[in-house]
């Protein structure tokens, strides 16, 4: 049996829609999703945020984090992320004000700093593309909410979320660990390829970390793609669907549903399509159960970090579902996950 991988394992589900199946559907399998995580022991559960895209049902994370919440009774719940430039910071509070009043200990405040995936998505959220550079401004302005109001608007309130405390996380690039780091915020970073950019990233995150009311101490999240299998050649094939609807969507500007992976294998691609698809399948851990521990173990070693995020989507649930479960067995007891909630204190 291979080692157990020594730090918590956590979910981030996009609701990813499938060609033949509609986007309630997807919506659905992820709330049963959660319910089947928290069974195996993983650690939190998080939900994401597209806007005006095929290939994903989950527009409205808060409202879908409720959904898992409610349906769940111990998994940490939230979300990766609120793109926070789409909305004003105080309605951000009120939402996980609300959700951390009705689930209490159980939220996170997963933070992202993208904008709408094309010009007119983007209009239609009243934003442009230049949103980004107030991020940390937002981030700043959000956390006045939960201490007692923004100094931006005298006497006024957002309720429930004031005197709350909700973990904070921000999604983040290399580039983005300097804002994470001056926030006082948990750091999830796309960091599964360990690239010496990412492991830099990561060390100046922790250099300039600057302690927070709710976070004394740096917490770094890589994120990314992990298919465990039988082999490595089934494992592999978890992952085609998804890198061919990314070759789609940098060829076609569209990011549309899950296909079969047996339909992808059988297209004939042009160069220009043959070049993304191969670069989607770059970079992800993959393999049996003993390949993969031993890369996590690796990984965490070079990197030190807190907790694995992990992101895969598939258009075959059942193999999908498989694949968690062998990753599930491969992680810390759910006694010592549970212990290190990655919120207050840690």
């Amino acid at each position: 049996m291979s080692a157990a991988i020594t730090v918590p394992l956590s979910v981030l589900d996009r609701s990813r829609t499938r060609r033949g199946h509609d986007p309630g559907e997807a919506l659905r399998d992820t709330v049963a999703f959660a319910r089947e995580a928290e069974a195996l022991g993983y650690h939190r559960f998080w939900v994401s945020e597209h806007h005006g895209v095929p290939g994903v049902a989950g527009s409205a994370p808060t409202v879908l984090a409720a959904a898992v919440a409610g349906a769940t009774s111990r998994i940490r719940v939230g979300t990766g992320g609120v793109m926070l430039p789409n909305h004003r910071t105080m309605v951000v509070a009120e939402q996980f004000g609300v959700l951390e009043s009705l689930f209490p200990g159980r939220i996170d405040m997963g933070l992202g700093r993208s904008v709408g995936f094309t010009d007119g998505i983007r209009r239609a959220l009243g934003t442009g593309k230049d949103a980004v550079e107030d991020f940390a401004g937002q981030l700043a302005e959000l956390g006045e909410w939960f201490a007692g109001g923004a100094s931006a608007y005298p006497q006024v309130h957002a309720r429930p979320a004031e005197g709350l405390r909700v973990p904070v996380f921000v999604l983040a690039n290399d580039a983005g660990a300097d804002i994470a780091a001056g926030a006082g915020a948990a750091l999830v970073i796309g960091g599964l390829h360990g690239t010496d950019a990412t492991v830099a990233a990561v060390e100046r995150y922790r250099k300039g970390f600057r302690a927070s009311a709710s976070r004394p101490e740096p917490y770094v999240v890589l994120a990314g793609n992990v298919a465990v299998a039988a082999t490595a050649q089934e494992a592999a094939r978890l992952l085609v669907p998804e890198a061919w609807a990314m070759a789609y969507s940098r060829t076609r500007g569209v990011f549309p549903p899950l296909v079969p992976a047996e339909d992808v294998e059988a297209m004939t691609m042009t160069d220009r399509e043959r070049e993304h698809f191969e670069a989607a399948l770059r970079g992800h851990v993959h393999g049996t159960e003993d390949d993969v521990a031993a890369e996590l173990a690796a990984l965490v070693e070079r990197t030190g970090a807190d907790e694995l995020l992990v992101t895969t989507n598939s258009y075959d649930r059942e193999a999908l579902s498989d694949s968690y479960r062998r990753l599930a067995r491969l992680a810390a007891t759910s006694a010592s996950a549970s212990t290190a909630t990655g919120g207050g204190a840690r």
